[in-house]
């Protein structure tokens, strides 16, 4: 079979088993670059105002396919006790895309002097449309010549369905060294069925990350947490509905650079090895990933590339009693 139809095939395969069973959330590679998508508890653990920008491009050889984006806003607001967010996301898997909006809150407590806690609720909305004219069904390829006819597959009374998402997470550090987080995105399983009859939830999405930040040599200057050399050694757990999977990996800090390394391993095969590379200044953070694919889809699909930019806006000129817990930046 040509490559063209094996392509279409597969989008179909992908509609039908959205439609008709249930979806999965998008794996970034750069987890705590995009902190609050990982973990909603995460929302003003810097204190600082911080703007996060997400582009990633998985499979890019099968064209621009799969596609996502997500852009966020969190800080820590001192009247509320706690982080405020506000985050959207966007993702395109051939005729399929998908939209999310949310608002979160995190409240902060100092347990100790050492421990920290912050818990969190997410509210929002998420959309799937379908682009039924872009669809190809096996039926309507004529076996030998590939012309393409007709099919017999009906189309969705409606090619727009959505339905309101909630989420929590808390997240401990210790002695702005160590963090455990856990977070369970989708509680109430948006049901997202393109046909009517037919039910096709969104299952939750269970995550567990865990990790430790070691200063091998302190910043020189008071205040300027780049300048100096760092390793972090980091797990995150995923699982939603059959889908288990675990990363684990190393980050290697030598201002103003930072380097990373991870595995991620989907249980039934090891999935992908990440390389990373990140620019840090004080004001903003730029990194680039790649996945090279270990799957059996191999390298010729073309791995993914992931891209994160953030920005660090002024902090206000009011002393916090709260800690910041210290995660990594990428």
């Amino acid at each position: 079979m040509r490559t063209k139809e094996a392509t279409i095939l597969f989008f179909g395969a992908i509609l039908l088993s959205v439609t008709r069973v249930s979806g999965q959330d998008v794996a970034f590679s750069q987890f705590y670059a995009n902190p609050v998508y990982l973990n909603p508890a995460l929302a003003g653990n810097r204190i600082c105002p911080r703007i996060t920008l997400n582009y990633r491009n998985q499979y890019p050889s099968l064209g621009d396919h799969y596609v996502t984006y997500n852009a966020g806003f969190d800080m820590y607001a001192r009247s509320l006790s706690g982080g405020i967010a506000v985050m959207a996301t966007t993702d395109m898997t051939g005729p399929l895309s998908s939209w999310s909006g949310s608002a979160v809150y995190s409240y902060h407590l100092n347990i100790s002097n050492k421990l920290t806690m912050n818990a969190a609720l997410q509210a929002g909305y998420i959309q799937y449309r379908l682009n039924w004219d872009k669809l190809v069904f096996e039926d309507m390829i004529v076996p030998g010549t590939g012309e393409i006819i007709a099919g017999s597959e009906i189309q969705p009374p409606s090619l727009s369905v959505g339905d309101v998402d909630f989420s929590t997470g808390m997240v401990l550090g210790y002695d702005e060294r160590y963090y455990f987080g856990a977070a369970v995105h989708h509680l109430t399983s948006p049901d997202l069925s393109f046909y009517q009859g037919n039910i096709s939830r969104l299952q939750p999405r269970l995550t567990l990350h865990a990790g430790a930040l070691f200063n091998l040599k302190e910043a020189s200057i008071p205040g300027k947490e780049n300048d100096n050399f760092s390793i972090s050694p980091n797990i995150v757990y995923m699982q939603q509905g059959d889908f288990h999977q675990l990363n684990g990996g190393m980050y290697v800090n030598f201002s103003p650079f930072v380097t990373g390394l991870w595995l991620r391993h989907n249980f039934e095969n090891p999935d992908a090895l990440i390389a990373l590379l990140g620019f840090q200044q004080p004001d903003f953070r730029v990194g680039y990933s790649f996945d090279f694919t270990l799957s059996k889809l191999g390298l010729p699909a073309g791995g993914a590339h992931e891209i994160s930019f953030v920005w660090f806006l002024p902090c206000p000129k009011k002393e916090f009693k709260y800690k910041a817990i210290k995660c990594p930046s990428f």
